[in-house]
């Protein structure tokens, strides 16, 4: 029967169902709105139709020693690298934008062809459009045809990971829960889990289940990205560095009108997610989504009063052509080109993949090109900006999760176990020993070849040797910075109050919960966006702030608080 007013379609089967079976029809019951392109008929055909074929396959079965077998065939892989296997499996992640200038597919470069070697097993990568990664993996996940693994954020948090979170994801049959694998047969990664206990309850729903091989930060690695300007035009017109959304707007005025700047402001906007985050936000003590109050409350900053004032700003901005007028179009293309022919002169971006980058691509052409960190603004002289960005030790987007579909998940864990293994740690950290590093006085060292190029930048080189960003533990001994300014930049953006306002990215409502949060927050998330737009760009009055408000909280806003706030209460309690 499909029943459609909760939002999901589901299935009556019969109790005799094999678990197989059952996966398959719950790996189906994905949200509606991922499919809504779809005629009702016909999306109902091609679901039956998919059920039907899931109740017809054959497929791998569990044997009850836990090993794999597939037509009476045991596989028998080993645990020691090179793993004993001619299998392959297949990965869907998006592809390090530095690593896009040499390479179109991570299989290809020196890393990927490395940890074939190493680990025995043969990997076909799929990439996601950078700009279109969200849009892609709901049609992904809508058209039940799923990779082996998936490395994406599973929390339900952001605009762009899994509607419900994981404990919806295991639910709906998307993704395995990985409790019996990382015991059997992740030895590295569940000696480091037993090692760090605020790690472990960090990569677990309430109810224990884990779900991805987790991307494990270093402690220098927690704060990387913030506001950022240009130094040189600020010497160049007199003007100290803006602390205050009052002196940052007397510097935009003077950057478009001494430096002819299109956009003296500029981010990137994609997939739902404006690429500014916090900063000029936290002046007025809210956020862009989901934050703590000084009480401990969640909270939606979307429909605080004082993000009207924000917007306000902002619109002010755009309309006197101090913000991008284009800001609603900005990729990460695009923003580099603004930056490097000085259409812009400020922005909110990353330590080494925006500063860095950025005096790397004009140390020859511009040698008088400088960048800089400013602090994050605020209303008020001197007062500690309400928040910033602040990672935790887990990273939820760049860890993987092993889904339903895949055919062999043992070997996939033992695949994704040797990230954690020593071998496997420097190899995703520093690359290739002799080619990108070596080791000196006993630690490791990027060669020449990486930090000495001439045409390139060290994030570019060390992203076809390394993997940037993963599942795997970031070492404290890597350093991707190449200028003073970024080392100072860490310094300036982490002078917050982010770790009393950030809401934990990891936190996990229950099933039942993350079912209905799923069902808000798709549109909330799609109507807050439209709305967003208008009211910068001024086809929407503010004097709509209040319809919009009512409007948000009709569609359930007050209960994805009540939500988040249990979840975190919870959390605290693991």
């Amino acid at each position: 029967m499909l029943n459609n007013d909760s939002g999901y379609i589901e299935f009556e089967v019969s109790a005799y169902l094999s678990d197989r079976r059952m996966i398959m029809i719950r790996r189906i019951q994905t949200k509606v709105h991922l499919t809504r392109h779809l005629k009702t008929g016909l999306a109902a055909v091609m679901l039956m139709s998919l059920f039907m074929a899931g109740c017809s396959q054959g497929g791998t079965v569990e044997t009850p020693d836990g090993k794999k077998a597939e037509g009476g065939k045991s596989t028998e892989i080993g645990s020691t690298y090179p793993l004993n296997t001619n299998e392959s499996i297949k990965s869907w992640e998006v592809l390090n934008m530095n690593a896009v200038t040499f390479y179109s597919n991570l299989a290809d470069t020196p890393f990927g062809k490395a940890l074939a070697e190493k680990t025995g097993v043969k990997v076909e990568y799929v990439h996601p459009n950078e700009q279109q990664t969200a849009e892609q993996f709901n049609l992904m996940i809508a058209s039940d045809e799923l990779p082996d693994v998936i490395e994406y954020d599973w929390t339900g948090r952001s605009a762009g990971s899994y509607p419900g979170g994981p404990e919806k994801a295991i639910k709906d049959g998307v993704i395995l829960e990985l409790n019996d694998l990382i015991d059997q047969y992740a030895p590295n990664l569940k000696k480091k889990l037993e090692a760090d206990p605020e790690l472990d309850k960090m990569v677990k729903t309430d109810s224990g289940k884990y779900y991805v091989f987790p991307m494990i930060r270093n402690p220098s690695g927690l704060v990387f990205r913030g506001p950022m300007i240009r130094k040189d035009w600020l010497d160049e017109l007199n003007l100290p560095v803006p602390t205050t959304i009052e002196e940052w707007e007397k510097t935009l005025i003077e950057f478009r009108d001494k430096k002819g700047a299109k956009a003296p402001l500029s981010v990137t906007y994609t997939g739902g997610n404006f690429e500014i985050r916090d900063a000029f936000i936290g002046a007025y003590r809210t956020s862009n989504t989901f934050y703590v109050d000084d009480s401990g409350k969640v909270k939606y900053g979307p429909i605080d009063p004082q993000y009207k004032d924000f917007l306000s700003l902002f619109r002010k901005w755009f309309a006197e052509g101090l913000f991008d007028k284009d800001f609603a179009l900005t990729d990460t293309k695009a923003l580099d080109n603004k930056i490097l022919t000085g259409q812009t002169g400020a922005t909110v971006n990353l330590l080494s993949g925006g500063l860095g980058k950025w005096m790397d691509a004009m140390k020859e052409q511009d040698p008088k090109f400088k960048l800089a960190a400013t602090p994050y603004p605020t209303l008020k002289k001197g007062e500690v900006p309400f928040t910033g960005q602040l990672d935790f030790k887990y990273n939820p987007g760049p860890s993987k999760a092993i889904t339903t579909a895949a055919k062999n998940p043992e070997l996939v864990a033992r695949w994704l176990d040797y990230a954690y293994s020593d071998e496997g740690a420097m190899l995703f950290n520093f690359g290739i020993e002799g080619e990108s590093y070596a080791m000196e006085n006993g630690k490791p060292a990027y060669t020449d070849l990486i930090k000495k190029n001439e045409k390139y930048s060290l994030q570019q080189m060390v992203s076809q040797y390394s993997k940037p960003n993963g599942p795997y533990e970031a070492d404290e001994r890597r350093n991707w910075n190449t200028y003073p300014e970024q080392d100072e930049a860490v310094k300036i953006w982490r002078e917050t109050d982010a770790k009393k306002h950030i809401l934990p990215a990891f936190i996990t409502p229950t099933e039942e919960e993350s079912k209905e949060l799923g069902k808000i927050m798709t549109e909330v998330n799609s109507y807050k966006e439209e709305m967003f737009v208008k009211f910068i760009v001024g086809k929407e009055p503010m004097e709509s702030y209040d319809h919009y408000v009512e409007q948000i909280k009709k569609l359930g806003i007050e209960r994805a608080v009540e939500i988040y706030q249990n979840a975190m209460e919870r959390y605290n309690k693991r």
